[in-house]
């Protein structure tokens, strides 16, 4: 097969970087066999939707066709499982473009799917008591919390959120700083 037929998936929301890249290449390189073990799967068009850093590194050791036995089409997926496929394969290797997760998939369902995102599991602190007012007095000092977002409409409709709630207490709660 031509590797040429084989085309990267432009949304692969998993990258691997510098040392992973160059294992990757270089296993590949000592131990062709792993490809047969675990092929590039293509949807019917030939876009990889699971080996996308596989394909990319057989093209740095300069291969210009491979075994057919290393590319399995997988054209009789459902659009839910293709998703489903292109996350879970990817679970265990590499680190994730949550820019590109947050576009494409739910949360829950990355959850579901076994993906662990460091930037999601928001950092809770337990207070004793019902109903405990957060004040200066049980929390040392000003809390600060740190927002990022990936675009400027996110960060206005936070923004509007917060001016809500600041109206609603009749006082100053909370403040959103841009580029803070």
């Amino acid at each position: 097969m031509k590797l040429s037929a084989i085309h990267p998936n432009p949304k692969n929301p998993r990258t691997i970087k510098d040392d992973r890249f160059k294992k990757l290449v270089k296993s590949i390189q000592e131990f062709p066999k792993m490809m047969e073990l675990r092929p590039i799967i293509t949807d019917e068009t030939g876009m990889v939707l699971g080996g996308n850093q596989r394909l990319k590194a057989l093209k740095e050791l300069g291969m210009k066709e491979i075994p057919d036995s290393w590319v399995k089409k997988a054209s009789d997926l459902t659009e839910e499982e293709r998703a489903r496929f292109i996350i879970v394969d990817n679970v265990e290797v590499g680190d994730w473009d949550e820019g590109l997760l947050s576009e494409d998939y739910s949360l829950e369902d990355l959850q579901d799917w076994g993906v662990e995102l460091e930037s999601y599991e928001p950092e809770t602190q337990e207070y004793e008591g019902k109903n405990t007012e957060l004040t200066d007095d049980n929390l040392s000092g000003e809390m600060k919390i740190v927002l990022k977002f990936s675009d400027e409409e996110r960060y206005w409709l936070v923004k509007e959120a917060l001016e809500k709630i600041n109206a609603d207490a009749g006082q100053a709660v909370w403040s959103l700083i841009k580029g803070a």
